[in-house]
């Protein structure tokens, strides 16, 4: 039975920051979903296991074939869905020979029911397009579909998935969740989409203690989570006690030696002992000590070392607080105004028309729709990235633009450079306050951003421009919760829901939505 094994697995990044540890673990034709905090790995397991970066320690086993989907599929003006499918020259083999050109070798070479099983595989997916269609008209989420539908199509022992969801619309994620139903090879799917979890037969958590494997989906992890964690919190407060306990009587035991020694010395004092007896008398009682003070480190060594044990299996993890400073946005205010917009990328073919919208004051509008129905090409017309080809399209107040490459920030720079050219005129102790709030604390505030995770990056574009003294009046998120992992997504919400100014979010998740507190639908079609 195909299989892949982990034995003492260990990675670290190039600069020697250890990221993975003696990693155990098993995978065989099952589905298990790798979660954990953003930064702690979950990525760089599935290039280990394609082979794509080797272990700086232990093994990799892989016995069976694999094949991966990553979280962007970055494409080139002229590629096509046949690319992503290996087939570019064996459909161009099937066109030269339908159209009558083709030598009697190449028809002999031609593989006829190619197209038919590209189709079938984009129809797993729910696309109904062909192969020949450019990548670049595709929306993000189409691509991920074509690109999840390419990696089934070979048929691999072990499909590897990263963030299959990430970009995809309603039905594209329960068209994700209905073929991990069918699927009968072995899947290992790193996500923090909680319905997608919800359907693995196992779920392996990351973190700084090691890999944990847990039965079942995400409600059984979740469940199981919470019963270990309140086992090593109570055994970790009985353990508090036991050294507090073990202090307070070796602290009991000083005193009453002390007592002792001091009606010995009173008594010696009157002269009305032999000197034998009194040297005696003392060297029993430094006797007693010595054995009394032994027998109390043992128990206070023992109390330290249960103390200890304890602390080892709870991580200590700093919370991110996103609390916001005001913006000052009065309720009266005109954000942004579209009128009768029509706008697109390719003459003819319009993305959006005739589109109006205002938004006035703290307003949070969310922007719904399929994949491909112009979302993200209208928050480019409201940040002014693209124009309008008719109407007009005004914002009329500070604002940021977060998309899904979190273009804002520069990869080049640091966090912290990055956060000083966003803010000018902040101080270096404002910069590092502000970013410590969201878990970038003294040397992790000088890592690159081109060397951070997914939702590292967004993270520290978040910490950039909501940690300024004075943040924007509006924000425009396209599919922030994309690389948050959940608990990161979880004060992000808490954060919004306390900022007042105004949204304008895209995003196919309804607990995000609601939980920052959308106020308005626009549903694009």
């Amino acid at each position: 039975m195909p299989s892949i094994t982990l034995a003492n697995l260990g990675w670290s990044t190039p600069d020697g920051r250890p990221v993975l540890s003696d990693i155990d673990l098993r995978f065989q034709r099952e589905r298990v979903g790798v979660v954990g905090r953003n930064g702690v790995g979950k990525s760089t397991l599935l290039y280990l296991l394609t082979g794509e970066r080797q272990p700086a320690s232990g093994s990799v086993a892989v016995d069976g074939s694999v094949a991966m989907l990553r979280q962007t599929v970055q494409v080139d003006p002229d590629e096509t869905i046949a690319d992503l499918f290996d087939a570019r020259d064996s459909l161009a083999l099937l066109r030269k020979a339908e159209a009558g050109d083709a030598s009697a070798e190449d028809i002999g070479d031609a593989d006829w029911t190619l197209e038919a099983r590209i189709d079938e595989a984009l129809a797993k997916v729910g696309l109904s397009l062909s192969a020949d269609t450019p990548l670049p008209h595709l929306s993000g989420g189409q691509r991920t579909r074509a690109a999840l539908a390419a990696a089934i199509f070979a048929a691999p022992d072990f499909l590897l998935l990263d963030e299959p969801t990430n970009n995809l619309d309603r039905d594209g994620r329960a068209a994700v969740r209905d073929l991990l139903r069918g699927w009968r090879g072995g899947a290992i799917v790193v996500s923090h989409d909680r319905e997608l979890l919800e359907e693995m037969d196992a779920i392996v958590e990351l973190s700084g203690l090691g890999a944990a494997r847990y039965g079942g989906g995400w409600s059984a992890y979740r469940s199981r989570k919470e019963i270990e964690r309140a086992a090593v919190e109570a055994e970790l407060a009985d353990a508090e006690k036991r050294l507090d306990a073990a202090r307070r009587e070796a602290q009991v035991a000083t005193e009453r030696q002390d007592r002792r020694d001091a009606g010995g010395r009173r008594k010696a004092a009157r002269g009305d002992m032999p000197k034998i007896i009194v040297g005696g008398q003392k060297r029993r009682a430094e006797e007693t000590r010595a054995a009394a003070s032994r027998l109390a480190g043992r128990q206070r060594d023992a109390a330290q070392a249960q103390l200890l044990a304890a602390r080892t299996k709870i991580e200590v993890v700093d919370p991110l607080s996103a609390g916001l400073p005001p913006t000052g946005l009065a309720a009266s205010r005109t954000v942004l105004a579209l009128d009768d917009v029509t706008a697109g990328y390719i003459e003819g073919q319009p993305v959006i028309r005739d589109l109006s919208l205002t938004i006035a004051g703290p307003e949070r509008v969310a922007i719904t729709g399929p994949n491909g129905s112009g979302k993200s090409t209208l928050l480019a017309l409201v940040a002014g990235t693209i124009g309008p080809w008719s109407g007009t399209a005004r914002t009329q107040v500070p604002f940021a633009m977060f998309d899904q490459r979190v273009s804002l920030v520069d990869p080049s720079l640091s966090i912290a450079d990055n956060f000083l050219a966003l803010s000018p005129g902040t101080t270096n102790n404002q910069c590092r306050a502000a970013l410590a709030r969201f878990r970038f604390r003294a040397d992790a505030a000088d890592r690159t951003v081109g060397s951070l995770s997914g939702g590292q990056m967004l993270r520290a574009g978040l910490a950039c421009v909501l940690g300024a003294p004075q943040p924007p009046q509006l924000l425009i998120l396209d599919e922030p919760g994309n690389h948050l992992d959940i608990e990161s997504l979880a004060a992000i919400e808490m954060g919004l829901a306390a900022y007042d100014g105004a949204l304008l979010v895209v995003s196919h998740d309804p607990a995000f939505l609601d939980a920052i507190g959308i106020t308005r639908e626009i549903a694009l079609r």
